[in-house]
């Protein structure tokens, strides 16, 4: 009984500390949450830091819940921290489990009385099973005529790679599993042997090599439907390319080009250039005058990068519109390299103005967009305009808040296109959101083994990332 005693007046004093430690802790992450920067971080570490702490957090209460003896749920504070749940879509199939006392007579002492069903309590938790890797049996049945010797078959269904074994939704799970989850052939070799299933790496990359030939027809056609808008947006991004001849790799370029931020259909295409010349984009989109219906004409949304000068004569009816976001860079530059800068902090306040007025015009039409932009935004440039040649006649030639007021003034009349076209955005950002995918991808594949890859991976992109503003599935 002593030790009995002994022993639970120890469990008491380490409880205490523990439960002390756990609160301290849990006090402490909710101050990282609630009192941590953005700005002193990047976005990417942003993300990281705020998984990291949901995590942390969640196992600290699971322990302090454990310490204390209660069920995660019993205290007020929890349930009202706890975050409304969307509702389970419809769609997805249900296993129903059916919960029922054993004896439904009343246990009341006395009655035993048979007790009637009033209703019931329906609880929706969420499973997933994992993927199943299953065989598809074909069966062709023969069938002769022993007085005519003539024999009679169906012919064989065609098939993406007609002489191997997979079929078209493994092809595309391959290529899914690649090119949208990021995941390299020898993590998808690990992957299907946990299925029991043997797909080295070569043989991964071999139906990935015939899927993406398939899809040409269907990447031809997509480009022509891309390029049928009067409005696109254009850009680039850097991925390594191996140079087998050298034993290094190279920088190459994956050309993006968008139809317009406003288009109802949108759409994206890609196309793997081994440079960053204007050659690509002009062979890209066409060159030459007339009536040449192969060459692209309308409104180019692009940054100042000198080789779209080239891109835009190269075809009479071509005009120029500029990114304001990389304007407003301009300036953020100069407020990260300065410490402090009146000129900058001017600027940018100037700037949000004008992209708040944006974010009001996102869901009016075309015509009824650029009649408000007349009317509300272009005072707000025309402010902007002055104030910006009155500051560069006070700084001096080369300084950084020279160069920084340089780049929008000698830009003014781009920057300034989408106040005489109301399907043309301020600036390039739906663009570079969707070349964010390759920047995924580069950190998982770490370069493109040649110029057919590179442009295979630009064929499976261009297809699935304009799947997902509609809502498509892309494995589908």
């Amino acid at each position: 009984m002593l030790q009995q005693i002994q022993r639970l007046a120890q469990d008491i004093r380490l409880k205490d500390p523990k439960l002390e430690k756990l609160t301290f802790e849990l006090a402490r992450h909710k101050a990282w949450k609630f009192g941590a920067k953005s700005e002193a971080m990047s976005a990417e570490q942003r993300r990281l830091f705020e998984e990291t702490l949901t995590e942390d957090e969640a196992a600290l209460e699971a322990l302090l819940n454990q310490a204390q003896g209660t069920p995660p749920d019993n205290t007020a504070a929890s349930s009202r921290r706890k975050p409304r749940r969307q509702p389970l879509l419809d769609h997805l199939r249900r296993v129903q489990h059916d919960y029922e006392p054993e004896d439904t007579a009343c246990p009341i002492p006395g009655c035993g009385k048979p007790m009637v069903r009033v209703g019931e309590d329906i609880t929706e938790k969420l499973d997933i099973v994992p993927a199943e890797v299953f065989v598809h049996r074909h069966v062709y049945g023969k069938w002769a005529c022993r007085c005519c010797q003539r024999l009679v078959q169906e012919a064989v269904e065609p098939q993406i790679i007609d002489d191997g074994m997979p079929v078209a939704g493994l092809v595309a799970h391959t290529l899914i599993s690649r090119f949208v989850d990021h995941l390299p052939y020898y993590h998808q070799e690990a992957i299907n042997a946990r299925s029991g299933v043997h797909t080295p790496r070569s043989t991964l990359a071999a139906w990935s090599g015939r899927g993406g030939a398939a899809l040409e027809p269907l990447y031809d056609a997509h480009k022509r439907f891309v390029l049928s808008a009067r409005v696109l947006h254009a850009d680039e991004t850097p991925v390594a390319l191996l140079d087998p001849g050298r034993g290094k790799t190279k920088k190459a370029y994956v050309w993006a080009y968008a139809r317009s931020a406003f288009d109802p259909v949108p759409g994206v295409i890609y196309d793997f250039c081994e440079g960053r010349g204007a050659q690509y984009p002009i062979a890209f989109l066409g060159a030459g005058g007339g009536q040449d219906e192969r060459s692209w004409r309308g409104t180019l949304v692009r940054d100042e990068y000198k080789a779209y000068d080239s891109v835009m004569s190269a075809t009479p009816g071509r005009i120029a519109a500029g990114c304001l976001a990389h304007a407003r860079r301009k300036f953020d530059e100069l407020l990260l390299d300065s410490g402090k800068s009146a000129v900058a902090e001017e600027a940018l306040h100037r700037i949000a103005e004008i992209y708040r007025l944006e974010r009001e015009l996102s869901a009016l039409t075309s015509d009824e967009r650029l009649s408000r932009r007349c009317s509300h935004a272009k005072p707000v440039r025309a402010d902007l305009h002055a104030w910006l040649q009155l500051e560069r006649s006070r700084v001096p030639d080369g300084s950084s808040a020279a160069k920084a007021l340089n780049y929008s003034l000698n830009h003014w009349e781009a920057l300034t296109h989408n106040l005489l076209d109301g399907d043309v955005n301020v600036d390039n950002n739906s663009l570079e959101n969707l070349i964010r995918p390759w920047a995924v991808g580069r950190r998982a594949w770490l370069l493109a083994g040649s110029a057919l890859a590179g442009q295979r991976a630009a064929v499976v992109m261009s297809l699935v990332q304009s799947a997902k503003p509609h809502r498509h599935d892309p494995w589908a």
